[in-house]
């Protein structure tokens, strides 16, 4: 398994520790508390189950500092649904700023933005509220747990931007190198915790 960290112009290098002049090793906490699970969900898969992690006071908090220390001027956090929305608030209490959950279809009463993309097998759809909240304008940090394929973070984006918001750029825990997800996110800042 290998290890590091990709950054983009939105902040920090999240490893380092600026307080006491040395480098943090939170790939190190995320790797001695994640999960691999073999064989799931198919035959072949070695699944890395964040679950762990995020359950650890120590590696949520680990986490949260990293996700936040990435952000610089952001108005407002957004998280993608499911455990963006952990990662996205716990993030968000650390900058100061509210919370946005990106919901999977049929989750938000209408008026919604919505922006489907594919998947492996069929579509889905993410979702945002139309109504109730002013995005025109907003600095927003996307916050999620894996970039893999990178088709729901890009539709997230998109998301984002029709409903008139600025992506500052996004920040996951887990980056899945091989399926190539950051070049479907050229034109947004990425910045990945831990990479295998």
């Amino acid at each position: 398994m290998g290890s590091r960290v990709e950054h983009g112009p939105l902040g920090a290098d999240p490893m380092s520790d600026p307080d006491r002049g040395e480098r943090s090793d939170v790939a190190a906490v995320i790797e001695s508390l994640m999960r691999e699970v073999p064989d799931f969900p198919e035959p072949g898969i070695q699944f890395k189950d964040l679950t762990p992690v995020l359950a650890d006071a120590r590696g949520l908090a680990v986490v949260t500092d990293a996700l936040a220390a990435v952000a610089e001027d952001v108005d407002l956090v957004a998280g993608i649904d499911a455990r963006g929305f952990l990662l996205g608030a716990a993030v968000a209490t650390r900058l100061g700023t509210g919370v946005l959950a990106v919901r999977k279809g049929g989750k938000l009463p209408p008026p919604v933005h919505a922006e489907s993309y594919a998947l492996e097998y069929g579509t889905a759809t993410l979702e945002i509220p139309a109504d109730g909240m002013e995005l025109a304008g907003l600095r927003v940090l996307l916050i999620d747990d894996v970039l893999a394929t990178g088709g729901t973070l890009a539709a997230a984006v998109k998301l984002l931007r029709m409903g008139g918001a600025t992506v500052m750029g996004s920040a996951v825990v887990l980056e899945l190198a091989a399926l190539e997800g950051r070049a479907k996110l050229s034109d947004v800042a990425v910045t990945s915790l831990y990479v295998v």
